[in-house]
């Protein structure tokens, strides 16, 4: 990281401009073979065997570019409409979420921030599959939450003003001053962890069974690069306890990871519902056929919530 940091300093500004140049191009390529090839396999159903979904994402991709979502909501943002903001005191760029200020870290130029931000304002789209919750399926007033895998914390910020205590779980150390100065205003509910949440308490690992001991919690949050299993697993006091718990836990990371943890919630004793619609998560290492793939499960365990 350090020797990166030194490079971008010692490289001209014309050979960095390059280099992203190249890079974007590069990566426009792949994913224009990844569109062709997810469009060459769909076309090889036969149409009376293809499912409803897999036909709406081959008219889609015929007529349009890659998207991770399919789907023609992704169509109503445009990042550069976007307007980001510099708090000159902190050295971070920010965008207003609901009247709040939502950080990123400070590394960051104000053309990353408009990139990230697009992304997140897409995935959160009443529409989106990747959308933690519903009209029926949400954070309750006074709720203990746990968002692990916070990143910038942009589903954090959006319940925070009815949590009664919101813990955030974030091991990258980058966004850690981010996360201090978008929830400032409420520091006295909001605990951030440094940690990974896993199976296991060793180093920077920790099991949530490990950090809540017996205290109990009402939501979960987990968006954690395909180590959900891992949480599942590290949770077992939790999920078993005979009490309210709803969770909303991604399920697009690795190729199976939607069978697995559809079969771990539901030996817990949960109800258990796959967001509506697929993704195309074009970073996996293994990105195989059928290529579509469920991105959300949400799961309630003894719960009654008014919806009001």
């Amino acid at each position: 990281m350090m020797f990166k940091k030194i490079l971008k300093k010692i490289t001209p500004l014309f050979l960095l401009y390059q280099w992203k140049k190249y890079n974007r191009k590069k990566e426009q390529r792949r994913l224009r073979k990844l569109k062709d090839d997810i469009v060459d396999y769909l076309a090889h159903i036969p149409p009376q065997d293809r499912t409803g979904e897999q036909q709406a994402t081959l008219d889609y991709f015929k007529n349009h570019p890659f998207s991770v979502f399919p789907y023609p909501f992704t169509e109503n943002y445009n990042a550069d409409d976007i307007v980001v903001h510099t708090d000159n005191e902190k050295k971070m760029h920010y965008v207003l979420r609901d009247n709040k200020r939502l950080y990123f870290r400070n590394d960051w130029d104000e053309s990353s921030v408009k990139v990230a931000y697009h992304m997140l304002l897409i995935e959160q789209d009443a529409a989106s599959p990747h959308r933690y919750e519903t009209d029926e399926f949400h954070v309750c007033e006074g709720d203990i939450v746990v968002d692990a895998g916070v990143a910038e914390g942009n589903f954090a910020l959006s319940v925070i003003e009815k949590v009664k205590k919101l813990y955030l779980f974030e091991v990258d150390p980058a966004w850690i001053a981010a996360l201090e100065a978008t929830f400032a205003p409420w520091k006295e509910k909001v605990v951030i962890v440094n940690k990974y949440v896993s199976d296991h308490d060793e180093g920077d690992c920790i099991t949530l069974d490990t950090f809540f001991g017996n205290e109990e919690i009402d939501f979960i949050k987990a968006d954690i690069e395909g180590a959900e299993p891992l949480l599942v697993a590290g949770a077992q006091r939790l999920l078993s306890a005979r009490r309210p718990l709803k969770i909303a836990i991604c399920t697009y990371h690795r190729q199976h990871d939607a069978e697995t943890l559809h079969q771990m919630l539901q030996e817990k004793g949960f109800r258990t519902a796959f967001s509506n619609g697929y993704m195309v998560f074009p970073y996996g290492k293994y990105l195989t056929p059928p290529y579509l793939r469920r991105v959300l499960i949400r799961a309630t365990k003894f719960y009654e919530c008014s919806f009001a």
